[in-house]
């Protein structure tokens, strides 16, 4: 899709006030303008919050004990494990996230259980296996001896495996930042973020980082000192926090910031010949968050994409043997040589394919293609989702013999629809899937690909009320800048923001009426100096701020795409390690005849942003706006706003408090207080009083009644009332596990889970959603 059909939207400039413009300002050696104004756009608003997000030697980390009883059961197991010579093994994944996550647990825990005898580790082959734990994997491990295994980064809902492990004798720690089942695992620990409150400073781990806190337990719990330091972690921390896409806040920048110092110091003291070797090899010095996510990252995880086996991987990266690290630093380049070439050749094909449908009619796009390489299939779904503004599922066909029974592929998001509830709509369809709602991996069967792709394409249809139409992909803008500001002074104020991630995007440059000039492709070329199946393109950019142009890229673009006339661009200021300069990254151009995509923030000030604010805000406009007072708990509910306020030609305020919400088991126990006190005093009670009570929607709140009944209580419905009678047998078990009992818990944690969602969520996003109702 042509960038002609990208709505660019531009963050207003806001007024800062002069404490905060100051405070900034001592943290670089400019004005401080462009940081401070990214900061208040971001949030990052208040006195306190501000040192600890700029300089980590301000922050104050968590505990890892904070993860309660289940770190202190972890850490009590590992130590029987030591003293009783146990052999341990950990289980890992095979994207960058899960290899450094085994990295860090295998040289964390050698540092207390001997290596290679009593310490194992086991990747999963990314093509014969797939994610999480697997019965064959676990019978190879108890076969050499195995009788405790550590997972990271997966096996939070692997249940069928854990029973099949410990029928083997096998105990079984989980660590994890993965989707929760719906209820505990029969395992000796898990250590999983998502059972903390969502605004809690650890919350969004990734799996490195929680096999990180899981090492700094043991290391605090132990009476004798390691021989390494536990800060030696810290740069396997930052490739897998980074190269993951985990929102980088609280912990998780905290630990991304410490983990980038000690990165940048391989170039000279080389403690992982492995790392320095790949950071040669793609030409950058591990001192920028870009280092991992364009550069470490990708490599890394090209190798389970082109070979399925990358269990060498964490070789690479703990091995103190430079000839060693040497062979393995260049077969992983050779990969990510290998993944570029099947990459460009699959979007290829899948646009030859797409040219051929009637997207007018298509609101998912939907391929499958036996030829497909299935390792990149992720990465070009991303690509096309967003050209094409519609979520993507590629399939590849496998299985024995001349039919295959089953395809594999990756589905990919677009413009905040939830791609995981779109997924586990058709679950019946399915063979089996796994995701978050920005992407997943499924398994179908071939039979069921049509029917799948109708019913899908429906199901969205009924979300959106759109047939077929692309869902405009929206660019948020930071910054308008002119080309005279770019260069070393802003590049520094913009890497006061790193890193950058999710929740924290890399800051997008507006720069108007510019041209391009010095405009050369190129063929990449390997570090054997062989051309790649891969184009960039080279150019300068001008604009009437200056008399000199500005150097630049273009990924993935030939000479002839880039405009000869003036024109807009949206850009992002990187640095190039290789040539000693700051450069800019074109990200989308716009003729400047071209307005329809050019939409200036302010056009949407009829939004309000007043979460958590006083409400006499609302006394100084006239007529009076609109107000959400209630935190929803989806867009579909704030939709319904967006349009009342255009109806009504009103201002629409969001002035929803923070949430305060119970635990769930309190919650529950509440529920099971009003009950009885109504069938004590013979009194009835609506939904609505209900919904009051517990602060809840009206769907859990029927969970918790289905709950009551599973419990002995009799509820009884007449018109808008509800009747509760209980016997006084329920008493034993009212607060008994039952499934509908963990149904209503989860649909709790769900519920608050969102409405902190929605409490956080930035107005720019806000304001892109609304953008689509207008």
């Amino acid at each position: 899709m042509p960038n002609s059909q990208i709505q660019w939207q531009i963050s207003p400039t806001p007024q800062l006030p002069q404490w905060f413009l100051e405070t900034v300002k001592t943290q670089t050696s400019t004005d401080g303008k462009y940081a401070a104004q990214l900061l208040w756009q971001r949030g990052i608003r208040n006195a306190e919050q501000l040192p600890g997000f700029l300089n980590p030697d301000s922050y104050q980390p968590a505990s890892p004990f904070e993860f309660g009883q289940e770190m202190h059961w972890a850490v009590k197991r590992l130590q029987q494990a030591c003293k009783t010579g146990e052999v341990v093994a950990i289980w890992g994944d095979f994207d960058a996230d899960g290899i450094t996550s085994t990295a860090v647990l295998w040289e964390g825990l050698g540092q207390f259980i001997p290596q290679e005898w009593q310490l194992l580790y086991y990747i999963p082959n990314r093509l014969t296996e797939s994610h999480g734990l697997n019965c064959q994997g676990i019978d190879n491990l108890q076969q050499q001896g195995c009788r405790l295994i550590v997972t990271c980064d997966t096996g939070s809902t692997n249940l069928k495996e854990i029973e099949y492990a410990q029928k083997l004798g096998i105990d079984i720690i989980v660590t994890d930042h993965h989707t929760l089942p719906s209820e505990r695992p029969p395992v000796t620990a898990i250590i999983n973020p998502r059972y903390l409150p969502s605004d809690h400073q650890l919350f969004h781990l990734s799996g490195v980082a929680v096999a990180y806190k899981l090492v700094e337990a043991l290391y605090q719990a132990s009476d004798e000192v390691p021989q390494q330091p536990l800060e030696n972690l810290l740069d396997l921390v930052a490739i897998g926090l980074i190269a993951d896409l985990v929102q980088l806040s609280g912990d998780c920048r905290y630990l991304a910031q410490l983990g980038i110092r000690r990165l940048q110091q391989q170039a000279k003291i080389r403690t992982r010949p492995g790392v320095a070797r790949l950071l040669e090899l793609c030409q950058r010095n591990g001192d920028r968050p870009t280092d991992i996510s364009f550069g470490l990252g990708p490599r890394i995880n090209a190798v389970s994409r082109i070979q399925g086996d990358a269990s060498f991987c964490v070789e690479l990266l703990t091995s103190g043997d430079e000839q060693r690290t040497e062979q393995l630093a260049l077969e992983t380049e050779l990969a990510n040589t290998r993944r570029k070439s099947l990459q460009k050749d699959v979007t290829k094909q899948v646009k030859s394919k797409l040219a051929q449908l009637d997207l007018s009619t298509t609101s998912v796009i939907i391929l499958e293609d036996s030829q497909w390489a299935v390792g990149v299939l992720g990465l070009v779904a991303g690509q096309i989702a967003q050209e094409y503004g519609r979520p993507t599922i590629l399939l590849s066909a496998e299985g024995e013999g001349e039919t295959p029974q089953f395809a594999r592929g990756s589905a990919r998001s677009v413009n905040s629809i939830d791609l995981y509830q779109l997924v586990k709509s058709q679950e019946h369809l399915l063979h089996r899937f796994g995701g978050h709602p920005f992407a997943a991996g499924l398994s179908i069967p071939v039979e069921n690909i049509p029917l799948f792709t109708q019913a899908i394409n429906q199901q969205l249809r009924q979300q959106t009320g759109v047939i077929g139409a692309a869902l405009t992909p929206v660019i948020e803008t930071d910054l308008v800048v002119k080309v005279a500001n770019l260069g070393k002074e802003l590049f520094q104020e913009l890497k006061l923001i790193e890193p950058c991630g999710m929740g924290n995007p890399v800051p997008k440059l507006l720069i108007k009426n510019c041209w391009f000039e010095e405009v050369i492709n190129r063929n990449i070329k390997d570090f054997q100096k062989r051309t790649v199946q891969y184009i960039k393109t080279e150019l300068e950019i001008w604009d009437d701020s200056s008399n000199i142009g500005f150097p630049g890229i273009w990924w993935g673009h030939y000479r002839d795409e880039v405009p000869t006339g003036r024109c807009n661009a949206v850009v992002e200021l990187d640095y190039n390690n290789f040539k000693k300069r700051p450069e800019v990254r074109l990200v989308a151009l716009q003729s400047v005849d071209d307005t329809s995509s050019f939409q200036i923030s302010s056009q949407l000030d009829w939004l309000l942003d007043w979460r958590g604010e006083a409400e006499e805000l609302t006394t100084e406009f006239l007529p009076q706006p609109l107000t959400v007072r209630e935190c929803p708990t989806s867009w579909d509910e704030l939709q319904v706003w967006f349009w009342r306020a255009i109806q009504a030609d009103r201002k629409l305020a969001i002035a929803y408090p923070q949430p305060d919400q119970l635990p769930p088991r309190e919650i529950w126990q509440k529920l099971v207080g009003i009950a009885k006190f109504l069938s004590r005093t013979g009194k009835s009670v609506t939904l609505a009083q209900l919904q009051d009570k517990l602060d809840l929607s009206d769907r859990t709140i029927q969970l918790g009644l289905n709950a009551l009944s599973c419990l002995g209580f009799q509820v009884e419905y007449l018109d808008w009332l509800i009747n509760i009678n209980w016997q006084p047998s329920v008493d034993a078990i009212a607060s008994a596990d039952n499934a509908a009992t963990l149904a209503f818990l989860s649909a709790v944690k769900e519920e608050q889970f969102l409405r902190q969602y929605f409490y956080q969520v930035p107005l720019t996003t806000i304001q892109t959603m609304a953008s689509q109702a207008v």
